[in-house]
């Protein structure tokens, strides 16, 4: 079988072990608990028919533009997933679910405004939105292995169990993440041929719905009970909340970031 046609093969497998981890996680009602996740497997069906449909069906310039729309598409879907694991790890301890909600939010603005950036330095590029969204894919895809990284670091201190849905959902990513920027950096150093590389990607996109397969048959829904430093983070955290305010410290947080950058502003003005 030659490179293209084992591609091929690997690209046609993934709607059905996609398919597969949806409905074992619907019977077992995880699409509740994960549903970014579990909306995500969905669109991954959806949007393999539309470009399988217009790559071979279609001319070259509407493959080009459904390709980019859809790879936006599922790459607002990626972030979301990193912040919805973020937020069933740190289940227990509201004050820290609420700032990482904060700055998930400006991770996602800080991303934009770097890859605008890089559009309005470098007109000479033929197709900007494009190297736009390339751009926001590799930021996502490290922040993906930043996760597993940290996930593998502190799930003894937060107590979190490699067993549950949560560390599978971002070791498949975390693995995938992995191999795209390993071959990315291979391929633009002139290491790897294109071909060779979107196999490699392709190949580990496959393993990683394998791994997501596989927690999803057997998962276990342990909950992580709060530990002590975390605990003390929380703690501090929730002792900043003013009294008669509701739970969420989303808005405090914001107001303090607000602050902070006006601050900045006053201070070079």
């Amino acid at each position: 079988m030659t490179s293209p046609q084992l591609e091929l093969a690997l690209w046609v497998v993934q709607p059905i072990l996609v398919s597969a981890v949806a409905v074992v996680m619907y019977r077992r009602r995880l699409h509740k608990e994960f549903p970014f996740f579990f909306a995500f497997l969905v669109a991954q069906v959806a949007v393999f028919l539309v470009q399988f449909s217009t790559c071979h069906f279609a001319s070259y310039h509407v493959y080009f533009i459904t390709y980019w729309i859809t790879t936006a598409i599922i790459l607002i879907f990626d972030f979301k997933i990193i912040h919805e694991i973020f937020l069933d790890i740190f289940r227990p301890y509201h004050a820290l679910k609420d700032l990482g909600t904060v700055l998930f939010k400006w991770a996602a603005l800080i991303m934009v405004l770097v890859s605008a950036v890089l559009i309005s330095t470098n007109p000479a590029w033929h197709d900007p939105i494009g190297r736009s969204i390339q751009v926001l894919q590799r930021c996502v895809r490290v922040i993906q292995c930043g996760m597993v990284l940290f996930l593998l670091a502190f799930c003894k201190h937060l107590n979190v169990s490699w067993r549950r849905q949560s560390f599978g959902i971002a070791w498949g990513f975390g693995l995938f993440a992995a191999t795209y920027l390993v071959t990315n950096a291979l391929f633009s150093g002139s290491h790897v041929s294109n071909e060779f590389a979107d196999l490699l990607n392709t190949g580990s996109f496959d393993v990683a719905i394998c791994v997501w397969l596989a927690y999803s048959v057997l998962n276990r829904r342990e909950l992580a009970m709060p530990v002590l430093v975390p605990q003390r983070w929380d703690n501090a955290l929730m002792d900043l909340q003013p009294y008669n305010e509701p739970e969420s410290l989303i808005p405090m947080f914001e107001h303090m970031v607000d602050r902070a950058f006006s601050r900045t502003a006053d201070r070079h003005a």
